[in-house]
């Protein structure tokens, strides 16, 4: 068995540019300057490439079986290993991961084995990776893992607040800071952006009926006000405009008028949940965002128009939403012209009587 010592390491050491071997390094600068993915993105790309090709090199025999995982070198990581990579490989990684690879870095005693959701992240970094290689450097033929399903994930319904209890969060907002909250409440629960989205807000951003939001991957979308978050944003200016902030240009300031973190939000929003008689540890700035989709399908916003409004890039993912309204798939199976077709009854048996 791989030996693994998880050794925690911040965001801020991680650079590929010096750590990564030059054909990884090729691969990732590929993503940040032609893809325009994030720094974030791009540097997660690097953690899940580098702990693969540690535990290829221990399966090919490059280093000892006894060497801590997290501490060796892919220096030499070249063309020819990754040319020896078989789909049996990935399977055997696949296999690692789910039964010997700490679900927590930074909490050893969580246990052993990754969730799907986390191994399906790291088979599409290894998938886009191979792929670079043969389409766009034409270092390879054909990728080894061309065949290779992503890891099959349990389907599960977002957590989302009802109607009564998005307005009763809304009323119970008041004190300090009210104004502001109760904005960004509104752009959650309006909107549906996400908390990155919303810290990343200038002033400029504002535009009229418009609110123009930087998304995952840098791609900038518009999104449209309603009255409720026009009078919530007009509100919250009159306020922020007396503060001076160290931030000129960030919308949303705290106390020391500085620009909000997302470590903020998160603690206001639990400050507010808790006021407003519902249980924090269940709901979050995402929930939020989850309100938002359920609660603009199940008042008549059609699927393809909610994943421009949510800015998903792919519209399985805004789908999942779809689900959640049990009342309009019960409105549908009743709804069925065949609905009301009936076997004939058996001789002897009399035939069933409409209720009511």
């Amino acid at each position: 068995m791989i030996r693994v010592i998880v050794l925690l390491v911040s965001y801020s050491m991680i650079d590929y540019r010096t750590q990564a071997p030059p054909i990884l390094r090729e691969f990732l600068t590929y993503h940040e300057t032609i893809q325009g993915h994030s720094k974030k993105t791009v540097d997660e790309y690097f953690l899940d490439l580098r702990t693969f090709f540690r535990y290829i090199k221990v399966e090919k025999g490059c280093v000892p079986r006894t060497a801590v995982l997290d501490e060796i070198s892919i220096d030499d990581v070249d063309l020819q290993l990754i040319k020896s990579v078989s789909l049996a490989d990935i399977y055997a990684y696949l296999s690692f991961l789910s039964r010997d690879r700490l679900k927590n870095s930074k909490n050893p005693g969580a246990g052993y084995g990754l969730m799907a959701s986390s191994r399906a992240r790291k088979v599409a970094t290894i998938r886009s990776f191979y792929k670079y290689l043969v389409t766009k450097a034409k270092l390879l033929d054909e990728s080894p893992i061309q065949e290779l399903d992503s890891p099959r994930m349990r389907q599960s319904l977002p957590r989302y607040l009802t109607l009564d209890e998005s307005i009763q969060l809304l009323e119970s907002i008041e004190g300090e800071n009210a104004e502001r909250d109760f904005c960004i409440v509104t752009l959650f629960l309006n909107c549906g952006i996400r908390i990155s989205e919303l810290v990343g807000l200038n002033l400029t951003d504002v535009r009229g009926d418009r609110l123009r939001v930087l998304g995952k991957g840098n791609k900038e979308r518009v999104v449209y006000l309603n009255t409720a978050c026009q009078n919530a944003i007009e509100d919250w200016l009159a306020v922020r405009s007396q503060s001076g902030a160290a931030d000129p240009y960030a919308l949303f300031i705290t106390r020391k008028h500085t620009r909000i973190t997302k470590a903020g939000v998160h603690y206001m929003l639990k400050q507010r949940f808790t006021a407003a008689g519902l249980d924090s540890s269940k709901y979050s700035a995402h929930k939020l965002r989850h309100t938002a989709a359920t609660l603009m399908l199940q008042n008549g916003v059609d699927v393809r128009t909610l994943q421009e409004v949510l800015g998903h890039e792919h519209l399985n993912t805004t789908q999942i939403y779809t689900h959640v309204d049990s009342d309009a798939l019960r409105d549908a199976a009743q709804s069925n012209p065949l609905g009301q077709v009936q076997a004939k009854p058996r001789r002897g048996r009399p035939p069933k009587q409409k209720e009511g």
